[in-house]
This record gives C-alpha cells, structure tokens and sequence, in this order.
C-alpha cells in the first residue's frame, strides 16, 4: 500500500487521468474529490462490497436457462486465428 500525506488542496494523479484531492479536514472526517473519466466506476468501498455481494447472489440463483437466454442476446464472437 502507497501512503501518502496531502494538505487540504493537494492531490494525487492516479494513472494519469484519475484526479484525488484532498478537499476538507473537519473533525474525524476528510472530504475527497475524486476527478475521473465517465467509465471508470467509483464507490464507497463499503457500496462497492455491497455491489459484490449481490452480484455474487445474483450469479448463484441464475440458472442453466437464463444462460442460454444470455447466450442467445450475446453470441460468442468468432475465434481470433492464431497470427503467428
């Protein structure tokens, strides 16, 4: 783990375009703001758990027959030949 000590303002560049900065300091808490483009998704890490486990639930109660309905919505592409 990187850690890392920012002033109010300051930020961190994550990968080059992925924006943290350090907004406010008050009490126990720290405010961030977090600058990104649209589809890099961005939650609360306890969302983010949450958001797994229920698609952990949802995959376990899908059956044989929601797959071929899946399958049927979204063909498998063609097999890439070997380029070699």
């Amino acid at each position: 783990m990187l850690i890392l000590t920012r002033k109010v303002g300051e930020a961190v560049i994550v990968d080059g375009d992925i924006t943290i900065r350090l907004l406010e300091v008050k009490g126990g808490q720290v405010k961030l703001g977090v600058d990104a483009p649209g589809q890099v998704a961005i939650h609360r890490e306890e969302v983010y758990l949450r958001i797994l486990e229920e698609n952990k639930k949802a995959a376990m109660q899908a059956g044989v027959d929601d797959l071929e309905a899946l399958s049927a919505i979204f063909p498998q592409p063609p097999a890439e030949k070997n380029r070699n």
